[in-house]
């Protein structure tokens, strides 16, 4: 229509879908940078790309979703993988979770890893916003189990998973960093298992 502003806030997805995303991403690393996981917000990102907050559930599931993909720049999605380690039985659920770890890091390449780490060792809002996001993930898997002790179940288990990318992907410690993904599966998930669902006093 003639005289229409063109400048006002598209909603919903955007001609050519991938330049949402794109903008979706761009404007999450500046609020992620400001704000830090907990305090930035769908609305928030979404007004700064310019599009319908709908469009962050639409292209990457949720907040943390995103995050994983404009910060951490993690090789999987946090909402899908979330259902996929829930697709199995309670007490498989390290050897799941010890599994996709190191098949998706093993998939995307040693350095992306090495990546992540330089990015938390270097600057500390980074570290902040990691942890939040461990703390998030790892709170809806524990709770969905009824473990008692969350917050101390969820470092446990992030601090399995980052010294075992520490030790397969940084340090290159062997004969763990060449080894089959089965054998590490076979001797780490039980040490995973317990901090999800077994004593830990």
């Amino acid at each position: 229509m003639a005289g229409e502003d063109t400048t006002v806030r598209r909603r919903g997805r955007r001609p050519g879908g991938q330049d949402t995303r794109t903008a979706l991403i761009e404007a999450a690393r500046a609020v992620f940078g400001e704000s830090g996981f907990d305090g930035a917000t769908v609305r928030v990102i979404a007004t700064r790309a310019g599009v319908d907050a709908a469009m962050v559930n639409h292209w990457f599931g949720s907040k943390e979703g995103l995050f994983a993909q404009a910060v951490l720049k993690l090789p999987f999605d946090p909402h899908e993988l979330l259902a996929e380690l829930k697709d199995g039985p309670d007490d498989e659920f390290g050897r799941r979770i010890v599994r996709t770890f190191l098949t998706r890091w093993d998939g995307a390449g040693g350095e992306v890893f090495q990546a992540l780490v330089r990015s938390v060792a270097g600057h500390e809002q980074a570290a902040l916003v990691l942890r939040s996001f461990f703390q998030s993930f790892f709170t809806k898997v524990i709770a969905g189990l009824g473990s008692d002790r969350v917050e101390l179940r969820t470092s446990l288990c992030a601090s399995q998973l980052v010294g075992m990318g520490l030790v397969r992907y940084v340090a290159k410690f062997e004969p763990m960093a060449s080894s089959d993904i089965e054998p590490l599966v076979t001797a780490i998930a039980p040490t995973v298992q317990r901090y999800l669902t077994g004593d830990i006093d």
